[in-house]
């Protein structure tokens, strides 16, 4: 937060350096202005007064005198529009409204910050490194969870987390006892239903087959579209030999696969493995 109110201080130095001047000295310069107008016209009158003792005197011609009378009177149009544009190009402002601004612009910029900034991303200690995860940090929060699953057992997504961090951990047959403590409610979610599969083939390793390709089937009457599920459908087709309905559950899956992408690679080769089979 320091470093953030020195800049901002900086920047609002900078501001008031280039904006107060006119407004503090507005009035000065107004002064000035005014004062120098004057005595423009002073010297005016005096020429012309001039000008006016030497016709009489005869000392100038008649048209010497219109066409220095002319040029005189030219000269004091030219002044008295200069004066007037300066005039109205000065703002109306004065030294309250620079007290105002100076003492606005810091609180303004800090207040900004507070509502549309991020204050709490200035404290070194949010923005120091944070401290890289070890397997043992990882474990250890498991063994927590595991623990905190025995004094609430029915906690669902408790179970679930426990059982995708048994999964994580390749622990397949822990992460199968956990998602079977919550299968009522996974049953009702068509990614649960194909990760609770796709555990079990690992933990048995026996493939996609019995439980397994039920809950995979399952997932797909939840939603048909459900990609993790129609890849799980059609390996577990493969695995059966059914080249026919694994052909049709890649086939449903690659509009939502990026094309060219590994994944897609993998199930085009696929695709054609089977129709090679007899699909």
């Amino acid at each position: 937060m320091t470093q953030f109110a020195l800049y901002a201080i900086l920047i609002i130095v900078a501001t008031a350096a280039l904006v107060l001047p006119s407004l503090w000295f507005g009035k000065r310069r107004r002064a000035v202005d005014a004062d120098r107008k004057a005595a423009n016209l002073a010297i005016f009158r005096d020429q012309l007064a001039e000008l006016e003792r030497e016709r009489s005197e005869g000392s100038l011609a008649a048209e010497d005198y219109e066409q220095a009378r002319s040029e005189l009177q030219r000269r004091l149009l030219d002044e008295v529009d200069v004066a007037d544009g300066d005039t109205a190009a000065s703002p109306p402002t004065s030294r309250p409204t620079a007290i105002v601004l100076l003492l606005l612009l810091p609180i303004a910029a800090m207040g900004g910050y507070a509502l549309l900034g991020n204050p709490a991303a200035l404290d070194p200690v949010n923005t120091a490194p944070q401290k890289q995860m070890t397997a043992a940090d990882i474990e250890g929060m498991v063994a927590k969870l595991a623990a905190k699953m025995q004094d609430n057992p029915d906690d669902m997504n408790g179970w679930v987390m426990l059982g995708r961090s048994y999964k994580m951990l390749g622990r397949y047959a822990e992460a199968v006892d956990a998602y079977a403590k919550a299968e009522a409610f996974i049953a009702q979610d068509p990614e649960l239903l194909a990760s609770y599969a796709e555990t079990l083939a690992m933990a048995s390793g026996k493939g996609l087959s019995g439980k397994a390709r039920t809950l995979i089937d399952q997932a797909l009457k939840l939603d048909p579209k459900h990609a993790h599920s129609l890849f799980l459908a059609g390996a577990a087709a493969m695995e059966a030999g059914d080249a026919k309905n694994g052909i049709a559950y890649w086939e449903a899956l690659l509009p939502q696969v990026e094309a060219g992408s590994e994944l897609d690679q993998m199930l085009r080769q696929g695709i054609e493995e089977m129709k090679k089979r007899g699909g």
